[in-house]
């Protein structure tokens, strides 16, 4: 049997994680190529996301990259404004994955930009 957790206490873990984001100023968003080089980094908001209901939280503006370094996207990490790792990175994909890009193909000094996220504390 796995462990679970009821949604009241998934809700209070999602804020505890994306209230990571905000330690040391305005987090951050980094795209990386599968060799971990930066391809793209966007800002989030001095508060990345507001507070979460229902186990998800959703980010508030995210500022866009208007100068990418360029590359393929494989995966991305949240740094805090510490740049720090701040509790959580995933798989960028084109359909099914953590964070859903319509291209992974990122053109140096192509702008990037992320029109919504959400985190969910997983049960």
């Amino acid at each position: 049997m796995s462990v679970t957790h009821p949604t009241a206490v998934r809700t209070i873990m999602a804020d505890a994680v994306v209230d990571s984001i905000d330690v040391g100023g305005a987090g951050s968003l980094v795209f990386q190529t599968s060799g971990d080089v930066e391809v793209a980094t966007l800002t989030f908001s001095a508060t990345a996301f507001g507070a979460a209901s229902g186990a998800t939280a959703t980010a508030a503006a995210i500022t866009s990259d208007s100068s990418a370094t360029g590359g393929t996207v494989a995966k991305f990490i949240i740094n805090n404004g510490s740049a720090a790792q701040a509790g959580f990175a995933g798989a960028v994909s084109t359909a099914g994955s953590d964070i859903n890009l319509s291209s992974l193909a990122v053109g140096s000094g192509d702008t990037v930009a992320m029109s919504s996220l959400t985190y969910t504390a997983a049960p």
